[in-house]
């Protein structure tokens, strides 16, 4: 997908099939309920939104989330549909026990591309306090057992907060022993259940990623953060040359963000810039989720730079980070203000800083 015009086209689609799930945990964005929404998109529907996706280019990345998917009894249908389309599918169950590995081989076998599953923590404690539901870490094992020996590509995804963040090393450890192809770590937004956790700081995110680039050198499996687009920053500062004054890494990379290469539809259809951001452009029943990606007020705001404000609209990262759209909005119901997570700020800029914001990070 390198060189995709996130003007034209998402990098990653992703379509909440319900938001029902049996588990109950802490940073639930969804705060899924036990039982399926009564206007959930249809199987027809659903297929309908999977012919518009394949309008976005070949391979157009789809990811099938919740709540837990696999409440669903269509899933299999609408991930061999989506194949059938051109479409990469891919899906993110809940660590249950109806994720056996009869499971896992039927979605295989229907052309699921990749999995994704969550540990946030590195034991059985750790883990299923966080999920709300003992028995939880042993199942995400198991799951993640069945996906290697069906030869299905494993993702993990990671939530980082201060309940999390001291688990990462064994996490880590955890993702390489598994032989997953990648480690998503997501840094908390606090809507949803996720609103009662406690975000690291600033500066604590500062050396997480730090570490997490480390990691990124040191171990097979590669690394992606979700709703931190300031990582690219912490890679482009230390893989910079340091007698270079010219950081050519500002031209030759861009990033993703809410609305920006990203994009989602809830269970009822409506388009959002993310999950974490709940502001739609319209609904996909009504309306092309291609026309709502490409011309919407909304997603065109968020793909304009000059629009950002506050130390992200002063930031000369802005065109390969511009921070997280969605934990702006979360802070200051403004989807264009400074991501205050960030605590890199930029030369010369003496305007207002995000409340959270501890202390200035060096340039140089």
């Amino acid at each position: 997908m390198r060189g995709v015009d996130v003007e034209e086209r998402p990098l990653v689609l992703i379509w909440e099939l319900t938001q029902a799930c049996g588990l109950t945990c802490k940073h639930c964005r969804a705060d899924a309920q036990p039982e399926r929404h009564p206007d959930e998109l249809t199987t027809a529907e659903g297929k309908r939104l999977l012919d518009q996706a394949a309008d976005f280019g070949d391979g157009q990345l789809v990811v099938l989330s919740g709540g837990d998917p696999l409440v669903r009894d269509d899933v299999t249908e609408l991930v061999a549909y989506g194949t059938q389309q051109g479409l990469g599918m891919t899906l993110t169950p809940s660590g249950t026990e109806s994720l056996t590995p009869e499971r896992i081989e039927s979605l295989q076998d229907a052309g699921l591309r990749r999995m994704a599953l969550s540990l946030d923590g590195g034991d059985a404690d750790s883990h299923d306090a966080f999920r709300g539901e003992s028995g939880s870490f042993e199942a995400t094992l198991a799951a993640a057992e069945a996906a290697r020996e069906t030869g299905l590509p494993l993702q993990i995804n990671t939530t980082v907060c201060a309940e999390t963040v001291d688990q990462l090393p064994a996490i880590r450890e955890l993702v390489a022993d598994l032989g997953a192809v990648m480690w998503s770590v997501f840094f908390l937004v606090p809507v949803g259940r996720g609103r009662v956790l406690t975000q690291i700081s600033p500066d604590r995110a500062e050396r997480v990623m730090e570490w997490l680039h480390e990691v990124s050198e040191a171990e097979p499996f590669g690394l992606k953060t979700t709703e931190a687009p300031h990582y690219r920053r912490v890679t482009i500062d230390r893989e910079r040359d340091g007698d270079s004054g010219e950081n050519d890494g500002l031209q030759r990379r861009t990033g993703i963000r809410a609305g920006q290469g990203f994009a989602f539809v809830s269970h009822t259809g409506e388009m959002y810039p993310s999950g974490f951001l709940p502001e739609s452009a319209g609904n996909v029943r009504s309306e092309s989720v291609v026309d709502l990606y490409r011309d919407s007020a909304l997603f065109q705001r968020l793909r304009d730079d000059s629009a950002l404000e506050g130390k992200c609209g002063a930031c000369p990262y802005r065109g390969v980070c511009g921070g997280s759209r969605s934990r702006a909005y979360a802070a200051t119901g403004d989807p264009m203000g400074s991501d205050p997570l960030c605590s890199f700020v930029p030369d010369e800029y003496d305007g207002p800083l995000p409340a959270t914001h501890e202390e200035r990070v060096p340039t140089d």
